[in-house]
C-alpha cells in the first residue's frame, strides 16, 4: 500500500523546466505551476549566494516511492542541494474526492490505497480544490453551503491535463484556480461532497479536490468556538 503526498517545488522561473523534466522521468505527469516572488532581503541572499529572482511553485500529487525517485534525481541532476536552486518538500495527503480523481493524480505511478491519512485525529483539514479558470465563485458556494468559512484563490497553469480524458472522460483547460479552504475536520467529507456534486467533473468548474490534515492553527477563532 502507498501513501499519497502533495510534493511542492519552488524554484527560480528560469529552473523551473528542469524540474519538470525530472517529474517527467518519474511518470509525474500531472502537475500545477504558478508564480511567486523572493521575499528574503538582500543580506540575507549574500549569505547563502541566491539571486533575489521570481519564483515558480510547482505542485503535484505522489506517491512515498515516487518521491523517493523524484527527490534522487533533483538531488543529482538539478543540483538541489546547492544554494539558490530551489527547494523540494512533501506534506501528507488525507483524502482524494473520487476514484477517477484519484487516478489521473497518480497516473503513471505504483499506488495501491492505504489508510486514509497519516495523521490522525486532527481537528481541521487544508483542502485544495482545482477547478477552471474562473470558476471559483461557483466551487465557494458549493462548500459554504456545507459549512465552510471562506477561500483563497491562486492561479496556476496545469501540465498533463491531456490524461483527464482517458480516465475522466473529458478534457480539461490548462488554466487553472487554485482554492484553499480551511475547514473542521469533522465538515470536511460533507464540504468535498458539496463540491463534487456542485462543482465537479459534470460542471463547467470541472474540480478536483484533496485534504491535507492541519496540526496546528491561530486566527481561526470562530471555528473553534463553533467546535465548542
Amino acid at each position: 500500500m502507498s501513501a499519497l503526498y502533495l510534493l511542492v517545488a519552488i524554484a527560480s522561473r528560469s529552473r523551473m523546466p528542469d524540474f519538470a523534466s525530472v517529474y517527467k522521468e518519474q511518470n509525474v505527469s500531472v502537475n500545477l505551476v504558478t508564480l511567486g516572488h523572493g521575499t528574503a532581503n538582500s543580506e540575507l541572499l549574500n549569505v547563502f549566494g541566491l539571486e533575489n529572482s521570481e519564483k515558480a511553485v510547482c505542485f503535484a500529487v505522489v506517491t512515498e516511492e515516487t518521491w523517493t525517485a523524484v527527490k534522487k534525481s533533483l538531488e543529482s541532476k538539478v543540483r538541489i542541494d546547492v544554494p539558490g536552486t530551489g527547494i523540494a518538500f512533501t506534506v501528507p495527503l488525507s483524502s482524494i474526492g473520487g476514484k477517477r480523481e484519484l487516478m489521473f493524480l497518480t497516473n503513471g505511478q505504483n499506488y495501491a490505497k492505504g489508510d486514509e491519512s497519516h495523521l490522525k485525529d486532527t481537528v481541521h483539514e487544508l483542502l485544495v480544490v482545482i477547478a477552471n479558470q474562473g470558476c471559483n465563485d461557483m466551487v465557494m458556494n458549493a462548500a459554504r453551503q456545507s459549512g465552510a468559512a471562506g477561500g483563497t484563490v491562486i492561479h496556476a497553469k496545469g501540465t498533463g491535463m491531456e490524461q483527464a480524458e482517458k480516465f475522466l472522460g473529458i478534457s480539461l483547460a490548462s488554466e487553472k484556480d487554485i482554492i484553499f479552504i480551511v475547514t473542521r475536520a469533522s465538515q470536511k467529507n460533507a464540504i468535498m461532497q458539496s463540491i463534487m456534486r456542485q462543482a465537479g467533473m459534470e460542471t463547467s468548474a470541472k474540480s478536483i479536490v484533496f485534504s491535507l490534515p492541519v496540526t496546528s492553527t491561530a486566527g481561526l477563532r470562530l471555528l473553534e468556538d463553533e467546535q465548542a
